[in-house]
């Protein structure tokens, strides 16, 4: 993997009208945002401890539908030295979710270029399905290095063992594909998995760290190399927490303690001036944080193309 190479891979331009991957460089390292696709979810899900008007206020204010839209689903592809690092794999397949516009990560690190026989190293956020689910994919473990390490925090591993889903506010159908995707997840890749407790160097200048909340074992990956800097943040910040911190998502399992860690990592990024990639923000989830008042405000780069 290499910037030029996957902004000009062979006959991408033509297959896509509007473009799946976005390259950043953090010093050394190249960081390549890979959009897995779309997921259409209740709007709900955006903050569930509030007043259904207040939500429709924010929806309103940032001329988004009031009923349902579309989730941005990204992924990261980190290069540092001799290594290539996926973290989180996307959706994969759930034809039963009715969830056709998400799961293109496969085709889309192809089209970017990038082998998945070239990765080294998966480092996984989370083990929620539309974190795992593209190595769950046929056909895709049969491409994979035998010798490929899954970094995840042991206190994910051990909670999906017998997953609390007492506070979350999910639509109908998730909590049981979350658990069947987890299970399958830890049953087909066992031998693979490299679990840490609090912190991790997966490479040379990038590191993972469990923060909980969202998940007990949800982590953060921190890049570093000279003066730059850039976190993907996972499923802890979402495009209405910088404005409203502590509304709680419908897909957290300890929504007190996700705003808890929200506030913390947004606090830390506004402090370093760091860029911010998330999960779930619209792609290209390339930006800044600054303090807004009491909440804060959420900076785009500009795009580089």
């Amino acid at each position: 993997m290499s910037l030029e190479n996957t902004l000009n891979a062979n006959g991408s331009t033509r297959e896509e009208l509007v473009p799946s991957r976005y390259a950043v460089r953090i010093g050394e390292i190249e960081v390549l945002v890979i959009s897995d696709g779309v997921l259409p979810l209740p709007t709900k899900m955006l903050g569930h401890n509030v007043d259904a008007t207040e939500r429709a206020a924010w929806l309103d204010h940032m001329f988004l539908p009031s009923d349902a839209f579309d989730w941005a689903l990204n992924a990261v592809v980190v290069r540092s030295g001799a290594q290539t690092i996926l973290i989180d794999a996307g959706l994969g397949l759930d034809p039963e979710l009715n969830l056709p516009r998400a799961g293109q990560l496969v085709k889309r690190l192809e089209s970017a270029g990038i082998d998945l026989g070239s990765v080294t190293d998966v480092v996984l956020t989370h083990m929620h399905m539309d974190h795992v689910g593209g190595l769950l994919v046929d056909g895709v473990r049969e491409q994979l290095r035998p010798d490929l390490r899954i970094h995840v925090a042991a206190a994910e591993v051990k909670f999906w063992e017998d997953p609390d889903f007492t506070h979350v506010n999910m639509p109908p159908g998730f909590p049981d594909a979350l658990r069947a995707a987890a299970k399958r997840f830890s049953k087909q890749y066992h031998n693979q998995l490299r679990l840490f407790d609090e912190e991790f160097e997966v490479a040379p200048g990038v590191v993972v760290s469990r923060t909980g909340g969202h998940t007990p074992g949800h982590s953060v990956v921190r890049v570093a190399s000279g003066n730059d800097r850039l976190m993907f943040a996972g499923d802890a910040v979402f495009a209405v927490g910088f404005e409203h911190p502590n509304w709680f998502n419908g897909f957290e399992h300890d929504p007190e303690e996700a705003a808890r860690v929200r506030v913390r990592l947004l606090k830390e990024l506004a402090a370093t001036g760091e860029l911010l990639v998330a999960t779930h923000m619209p792609f290209p989830s390339v930006g800044h944080v600054a303090v807004d008042g009491d909440a804060f405000r959420w900076v785009p780069v500009f795009w580089d193309y």
